[in-house]
């Protein structure tokens, strides 16, 4: 009886010890970023024509992230709410500026044109008055030719009273 005893209290510190020791990653693991991740993030932008919002939407979140390929020179423009539109735009992210033409919106059929768009790290203050970085483009729809929209805003800060 002793030793089946001692055999269960090997066994389950043989066991505690392989579970404390598997799990320790040795050291400060570090996942990486990806390509884009200076221009990268969550943003809340108004849209406007001639700097007025014409249509009283005021602001609404806008997304940038990573293409599958990682490169560095194109990077995902959606917007999911206000006027559905997802288009993968050129970027140059030495001076964090962004552009394309005719660019296939993945949500139907239509194109747009992204033209003197630019992130400015640390350009603006969110309302919670934390200084954070902003973005802004003009924009031209196919389904609204003509009509050159601006695009301004700030990078989310994940503070209640920024967000929209």
């Amino acid at each position: 009886m002793k030793n089946i005893n001692i055999i269960k209290t090997a066994l389950l510190l043989f066991t505690v010890s392989l579970f404390i020791t598997s799990c320790d990653e040795g050291g400060d693991p570090d996942p990486g970023a990806t390509a884009t991740v200076e221009m990268a993030g969550d943003w809340y932008v108004k849209l406007l024509v001639d700097g007025s919002d014409i249509y009283g939407i005021g602001y609404y979140q806008f997304s940038t992230y990573n293409t599958a390929a990682n490169n560095g020179t194109q990077m995902w423009f959606d917007d999911h709410e206000l006027w559905p539109s997802k288009v993968k735009a050129n970027i140059n992210l030495s001076s964090l500026t962004f552009n394309g033409s005719q660019l296939e919106n993945e949500y139907d059929s239509s194109t747009l044109d992204i033209t003197n768009g630019i992130i400015i790290k640390k350009g603006t203050v969110a309302p919670s008055g934390t200084v954070v970085d902003s973005i802004s483009f003009n924009v031209e729809f196919s389904d609204d030719p003509g009509t050159i929209y601006q695009v301004a805003g700030y990078k989310r800060t994940g503070f209640l009273e920024d967000d929209h």
